[in-house]
């Protein structure tokens, strides 16, 4: 059966893998992002998260099967954007396509998480995007700068942990769940990749069991499960999609 996807971040890496692999199956994606997508907007920003849910309305105004919250960034120059992407722009796409979702059958959501989460976060951002406060939440990241992507992606999965088993959410059967990579071979983090230093830093945080990073087509193959799956009982979880990292470095801990 065709379902109609809304893919955020879809011009690139992980989206981008999903994308093709959803078109493959002969369903029909909406992808957003900055550029190169069928709806070009900026989800750090509320004027963007707007338009891109009333361009999704007028795209699919009988409604829409599933949500990937997919979009962000990973730049330490860039601190109050990687929080107003990461987390405010995923929480906004999920909440505003949300009563889309209701008229499906069957629902579906996910979110990019990332191993990323259980690296030192700035408690008091995370705080503040729990609360809501954009602005504040900004403010703080951009007075304390350092791990501002661990910051963003712990909040991010706290939050969907927290809104998964809600009436709206559960309740409405809209099955939400999150992803969690560890480090895989995309655009986004080539650049990190090049550089020695970086590698031996990314090889301790995230040791791997298995031999090579993963690749973007992998960790679509998991999405393309959990926006598609039939059961109405998986809700709530992150599934780490990691070569290990998680099972190293908290084995007694599931």
């Amino acid at each position: 059966m065709t379902r109609t996807i809304v893919v955020t971040g879809a011009a690139s890496g992980i989206g981008a893998a999903t994308m093709e692999r959803l078109k493959g199956a002969g369903h029909h994606v909406i992808g957003v992002d900055l550029r190169n997508a069928d709806i070009a907007a900026d989800l750090g920003s509320e004027a963007g998260r707007a338009h891109m849910i009333a361009e999704v309305v007028r795209l699919a105004p009988d409604g829409i099967d599933a949500v990937l919250a997919g979009a962000g960034i990973s730049n330490g120059d860039l601190p109050r954007e990687t929080i107003a992407i990461n987390y405010f722009g995923a929480v906004a796409t999920l909440e505003g396509l949300r009563p889309l979702m209701v008229r499906s059958s069957r629902p579906r959501a996910v979110v990019i998480c990332s191993t990323a989460a259980f690296l030192p976060a700035t408690r008091k951002v995370v705080d503040l995007c729990l609360a809501g406060d954009e602005q504040g939440a900004l403010d703080a990241m951009a007075a304390e700068p350092q791990g501002s992507y661990s910051t963003s992606k712990n909040a991010l999965a706290r939050w969907m942990r927290q809104t998964a088993t809600k009436s709206e959410w559960a309740g409405a059967g809209i099955l939400l769940n999150g992803v969690g990579p560890g480090v895989v071979t995309t655009p986004m983090t080539t650049p990190l990749l090049d550089q020695p230093d970086m590698v031996k830093l990314i090889n301790q945080s995230n040791p791997i069991a298995v031999e090579g990073y993963a690749q973007a087509g992998e960790i679509a193959e998991l999405i393309d499960f959990l926006l598609g799956m039939e059961n109405h009982y998986l809700l709530g979880q992150i599934i780490f999609i990691d070569g290990g990292s998680d099972a190293i470095l908290r084995p007694d801990q599931f």
